[in-house]
């Protein structure tokens, strides 16, 4: 296993050398397990298109509450914990690297820490937590070619998890982790291959991945070609493609038709009632205001003030698909 250090590491060092492999955040995306990133996203960061992820307020919070989050692990876990300022890679797995957030002292074992909403607490229900999460740390495994990895997870305000990967057959569940799950040797291979066909698929030939319909792909999209430069383009082969866009289009207006009907039905249902109920749904109608701020009426009011600075100014390119009817 070869460790790069990262204590003194620019921050354009680091995302440059993340860029050469795949992290165990980005696996979880390439497997389609990851809501808010996507194989095409992932494409795009690992070629130099999209720029990295900017902080949010969520992300701050999980890097201020990681130590946090190792403390209550030592504290209910009893074993000690220490940081691990290395990138790692190995030979063995030459499409992903580990950064990973602690390792347990004495053992071969890592620890994954994280903060999530309250909102996600159902996520964790019945022994379960998040799909990506547990391909990040299968990852980490592969690269480590250690035997454990622990996830804790803080969700704010309401629980504290914990749980086990294990790469050892019949490894007992400690009595302080809230599930444990074996992971075999096939999905570490799994994983391995799906790292390797991605990479050399998509990345090695700089070809991106098919589009998934999904929002961050979406929005990749917007942000890479985010400026038309006039010309236009012969879509040589797609027309079956916009033919089954026309026809998704037409069936869509008659789903939303009908979902309209079901909906008016039970708005007369209720008539002046909050609430609604039955065996297979729940239903609210209820009553709100919302302010909205009137510019026309502003700038009649005070026209000496310029309203130009107080706009959020957006830049993004219209998309839209014109049918072309066939002559009869």
């Amino acid at each position: 296993m070869t460790k790069i250090p990262t204590i003194g590491m620019s921050r354009e060092d680091w995302l440059a050398e993340r860029r050469k492999s795949l992290g165990g955040s980005d696996i979880g995306a390439v497997l389609g397990l990851n809501r808010y990133a996507t194989p095409y996203t992932v494409w795009a960061e690992k070629t130099g298109r999209f720029p990295p992820k900017e902080d949010n307020e969520a992300m701050r919070q999980g890097r201020d509450l990681e130590q946090y989050v190792a403390e209550r692990f030592s504290e209910r876990s009893g074993k000690a914990v220490q940081r691990y300022n290395y990138l790692l890679r190995n030979d063995a797995a030459p499409y992903l690297h580990a950064n990973i957030d602690r390792r347990i002292v004495g053992e071969k074992s890592g620890l994954e820490c994280k903060t999530a909403s309250a909102l996600n607490l159902r996520s964790y229900s019945s022994g379960e937590f998040p799909e990506s999460y547990y391909a990040q740390c299968v990852a980490y495994l592969t690269v480590t070619g250690w035997e454990r990895w622990y996830l804790a997870a803080l969700v704010l305000n309401k629980a504290f998890y914990v749980y086990q990967l294990t790469t050892i057959e019949s490894d007992p569940t400690p009595e302080w982790c809230d599930g444990s799950v074996y992971v075999s040797p096939g999905e570490i291979n799994t994983l391995k291959q799906c790292a390797e066909e991605f990479w050399e698929s998509y990345i090695i030939p700089d070809t991106p991945p098919p589009a998934d319909g999904a929002a961050a792909t979406g929005d990749a999209i917007q942000s890479i070609y985010a400026d038309d430069s006039g010309g236009s383009v012969e879509l040589f082969g797609r027309d079956d493609l916009l033919r089954d866009y026309f026809f998704l289009a037409e069936e869509r207006q008659g789903i939303q038709k009908r979902m309209d009907e079901i909906k008016q039905t039970i708005q007369c249902d209720m008539g002046n009632a909050s609430e609604a109920f039955s065996a297979a749904a729940s239903v609210t109608w209820k009553a709100q205001d919302r302010k909205t701020f009137d510019g026309k009426a502003f700038q009649k009011a005070y026209p000496g003030i310029p309203l130009e600075p107080f706009y959020k100014h957006t830049h993004s390119r219209l998309f839209k698909i014109t049918q072309i009817k066939e002559k009869s």
